[in-house]
């Protein structure tokens, strides 16, 4: 049987490794479990390419630059939220469920316009390797099951979601399954970092898909990346983030785990 991914592409043509992340967990997971995936990708943000949902059994759309409130109304977030919404009908009336992964830029235009809190710019910006911390919700979930109650993701963003609309989850009956870590001596709210929408729709504000050893290579490699790093965040931080990038009990396990995980739910092969 030949399962089919779908892969929206939100980075506007500006280069990055997010969708090559995507292709590579989702290639890894079909080798691992013997399945047959096939993917496509459209690049909804730059073209208006958008899939037709009869044709695809999941759909992962990416993290991407930019304002998640600036494009309100353009083309390109119409006909996203036109597939969501044929997803979601698809979903009430068929037993052949569709699964919906949002990364980053995709979480915060989906929080926003079904209003789950509120969409702000955040004081500084969140980049590197991170600690996050499961809810309640979040220990019994089933895709990050296996991740400690404070684990390690990446983390690349100017944006957050705070202020949950409690009404919204109550209706939807959604989960938030991770925050932001405590941090009691910084008087700021915590950002919702991960949420399970339904069954068949999760989100993160992080990056599930990077490749921790493969970004470090590129980082040791390409001299003007590095710097820009150092250049921004200092030397230590830096250094922090290359250790932590192949760290097995960081960011490699995150990896293995949640988009993985995500896609047993819909291909019904073990999870990890």
């Amino acid at each position: 049987m030949n399962h089919k991914i779908a892969i929206l592409d939100l980075y506007n043509g500006n280069v990055n490794r997010g969708i090559k992340g995507i292709i590579n967990v989702i290639e890894r997971y079909a080798s691992v479990n013997q399945l047959t995936i096939t993917y496509e990708v459209f690049n909804l943000r730059g073209n208006n390419e958008i899939p037709e949902v009869s044709n695809f059994d999941m759909f992962i759309s990416s993290g991407g630059p930019g304002s998640p409130i600036d494009s309100k109304g353009s083309e390109w977030e119409n006909r996203f939220f036109n597939l969501v919404e044929a997803i979601k009908a698809n979903n009430i009336k068929s037993s052949d469920k569709k699964y919906l992964f949002l990364i980053c830029h995709s979480f915060q235009i989906y929080c926003r316009y079904y209003n789950y809190g509120l969409v702000c710019e955040r004081k500084s910006t969140s980049y590197g390797v991170v600690p996050v911390n499961k809810t309640i919700a979040g220990l019994r979930d089933k895709i990050i099951k296996n991740l400690s109650s404070l684990f390690y993701v990446f983390d690349n963003r100017n944006w957050q979601i705070i202020e949950p609309n409690l009404n919204a989850f109550f209706e939807t009956n959604a989960e938030i399954l991770v925050m932001e870590k405590e941090r009691p001596n910084i008087p700021l709210e915590r950002a919702i970092t991960a949420i399970r929408f339904s069954d068949e729709i999760y989100g993160t504000q992080f990056h599930p898909e990077v490749d921790g050893p493969e970004l470090k290579e590129i980082l040791i490699n390409d001299t003007n990346k590095g710097n820009e790093i150092k250049q921004k965040y200092g030397d230590a931080k830096y250094q922090q983030l290359l250790e932590f990038l192949d760290d097995p009990e960081k960011l490699i396990l995150t990896q293995e785990e949640i988009l993985p995980n995500f896609l047993s739910k819909k291909f019904g092969k073990s999870e990890n």
